[in-house]
């Protein structure tokens, strides 16, 4: 796996960011390289740039025939080590059953950082060792843990409707990720990784499909839902900054239902304060993991120690397929519901038990809002 070096950010991070609040009504949408990208009123001045996915319902039919059981089950990232970028795009003749989240980017100009290398989601087989023995052999807890780094989620609840994984295809492979319903006016929309909807710099996924409550087997008993539309922030779009390593997704109706009357959703919340206990949850599909199961982790948030981006750590083995899963504070083991506040992104390759989310701050807030009225 080749790895890179994440840019570093400067303090503060907003510098050269900042400015006046943009007043008055937004400029209409501009069309650009056959993206429409928004401005919205932000302190953060985020654009959002958006991606029309399966527009109408025969694109939509088209999308969910392509996943074949077949085609899922070789999306699989297992025993797949070759799957890496140059830096702008995904590498041609990639093989179908690579994981999206395997992914690695050179963020070009960034200044050596030796113990700070990162790899996109996350460290490869081999270089788990000894934890494969151990994590096959662990049993799940009767009750959920406090602090995990890893185990099967079996206590039920919402989270098992609201989480799914996410199949698509970029540049002729297919990939998987995790997502997770979130509250919305639409019921449409999804929140996950950016680098799970459009490659940094490089394509936009196709045959994007949602798939919640994901079976061992391959079942989806809650319907699968192809995306209509997609969302990313401009920043992520153009340079592939961690730090707005997200997306939000539009989803078509699957027999005429909304997914969130389908499943239900997690609340989600901007500006949360940071620190604190979260669970993160999502189907990591590299050994230990077979993708087939929903994992969590549970523990305290921390700071990037590297302090290269805003994104926070939590303590967390999962491996690549669980890109996108949701992270929730004040979660309830009861209910299964929680308030998503971040989602998995990425690991540096000299830590691989702790992963790295995005804070949602005002472009998150931004790309959510533009979602939920698509």
């Amino acid at each position: 796996m080749t790895l890179s070096t994440p840019l570093l950010v400067a303090a503060p991070l907003l510098a050269g960011l900042m400015g006046p609040a943009l007043l008055g009504a937004a400029p209409a949408p501009r069309q650009d390289d056959g993206l429409v990208t928004t401005p919205v009123p932000t302190l953060e001045r985020t654009r959002v740039v958006e991606h029309v996915a399966a527009r109408t319902a025969a694109e939509q039919q088209r999308v969910l025939a392509y996943w074949t059981p077949q085609r899922m089950a070789q999306a699989l990232p297992i025993d797949l080590l070759g799957l890496v970028t140059d830096g702008r795009r995904l590498l041609r003749g990639l093989p179908g059953g690579a994981a999206l989240t395997r992914t690695t980017r050179h963020l070009i100009g960034a200044p050596a950082f030796p113990r700070a290398v990162a790899s996109k989601l996350p460290m490869p087989s081999h270089q788990l060792g000894h934890q494969v023995d151990r994590q096959l052999s662990r049993q799940p807890a009767a009750r959920p843990e406090a602090n995990t780094i890893g185990a099967r989620w079996i206590t039920g609840g919402a989270v098992t409707r609201t989480t799914g994984r996410v199949f698509m295809t970029v540049g002729g492979a297919d990939f998987v990720c995790s997502a997770s319903t979130v509250t919305s006016a639409n019921r449409d929309v999804v929140v996950t990784a950016g680098h799970c909807v459009k490659d940094g710099v490089g394509q936009w996924a196709a045959n994007w499909t949602f798939v919640p409550g994901y079976g061992a087997g391959g079942e989806h008993p809650y319907g699968r839902y192809a995306a209509r539309r997609m969302f990313v922030a401009e920043r992520w779009s153009r340079a592939a900054d961690d730090n707005y390593d997200v997306a939000m997704v539009a989803l078509a109706t699957s027999g005429g239902t909304h997914v969130a009357d389908a499943v239900g959703t997690q609340e989600i919340a901007f500006n949360a304060p940071r620190g604190g206990q979260a669970f993160g949850f999502g189907y990591p599909a590299d050994p230990p993991y077979n993708g087939g199961q929903l994992v969590y982790c549970a523990g305290r948030l921390r700071d990037d120690p590297h302090g290269q981006t805003r994104d926070q750590g939590l303590g967390c083995d999962m491996t690549a397929g669980s890109s996108g899963g949701p992270w929730m504070t004040g979660f309830d083991a009861d209910t299964g519901k929680g308030t998503i506040t971040s989602l998995s992104s990425f690991k540096y390759s000299d830590d691989p038990r702790t992963m790295y989310g995005p804070y949602l701050g005002e472009a998150a807030k931004t790309l959510f809002d533009t979602a939920q009225r698509a």
